[in-house]
């Protein structure tokens, strides 16, 4: 199979399941960075960035440290950068749980670029409940063990948990 159609089947596959599973239960199964989370799980099924483990750990450090700092900024309660706008508030708590959340990753060895965007997405109010970032997670969950399935099912290599170390240890060079 060609790459372009692995890379088509595979990310639609994830993003139908995901989306099924939402319409379903009408809960946010699907957000946005799971797009760039399936991308990686189809072009790239071997990196480290893309194995389970940093998939799983990028999000749950990104949902977790979103959530601190709105709690930290005082925003749990309000609307969202879209309804309220920017203040200095949602600007310390853009910033700092994007920090945060890159620093911890890379001391972790757990780098996952889609999970910039998930702490982005919680920080600035779009998910905000802890119900709505349990859902998150578990969407998160979802697509990883389907994109898995699916780069198995094709022949593509993709680790059960992690990448194999001496790409771990490639990838934290640079």
């Amino acid at each position: 199979m060609r790459r372009w159609l692995y890379t088509f089947a595979g990310g639609g596959l994830a993003m139908v399941i995901a989306g099924a599973v939402a319409a379903l239960t009408h809960q946010p199964w699907l957000f946005p960075s799971l797009g760039p989370a399936v991308m990686l799980h189809v072009e790239k099924p071997d990196a480290p960035e893309s194995s389970p483990r940093n998939t799983v750990i990028g999000h749950a450090v990104a949902l977790l440290t979103g959530y601190g700092f709105l709690l930290l900024c005082g925003l749990a309660d309000n609307r969202s950068v879209l309804q309220e706008g920017v203040g200095v508030a949602r600007i310390v708590a853009a910033a700092g749980s994007l920090a945060i959340t890159a620093t911890v990753l890379l001391f972790l060895r757990a780098s996952h670029p889609p999970a910039g965007a998930t702490t982005l997405i919680v920080s600035l109010g779009l998910l905000h409940t802890p119900t709505q970032l349990v859902i998150a997670m578990a969407g998160v969950l979802l697509v990883t063990v389907v994109d898995w399935l699916f780069n198995r099912a094709t022949g593509r290599p993709m680790p059960v948990w992690s990448a194999p170390a001496q790409l771990r240890q490639e990838a934290h060079r640079g």
